[in-house]
């Protein structure tokens, strides 16, 4: 049991990670446009928030995946 609590720590962790990148990105994106910096600023932080999301869904796929071997292990 506490095998399958860490690997669900740890799948919660790898989701925290883009979900932390996309706000750090969202805020750059908030201060380039409250401070009129320069808008590739803004353009590269949307790209990451971007891929920042394809991680995170990665990341729900992998809990999902994890989620159905669960079952099937205690059928």
């Amino acid at each position: 049991m506490n095998s399958i609590n860490n690997d669900i720590n740890q799948l919660i962790h790898d989701t925290r990670g883009p979900l932390n990148r996309i706000s750090m990105q969202a805020e750059l994106i908030k201060m380039v446009l409250e401070n009129d910096m320069p808008k590739d600023k803004a353009l590269t932080a949307v790209n990451k928030i971007i891929i920042a999301c394809q991680d995170c869904s990665e990341s729900l796929q992998d809990i999902a995946d994890f989620t159905v071997a669960m079952k099937a292990r205690s059928k």
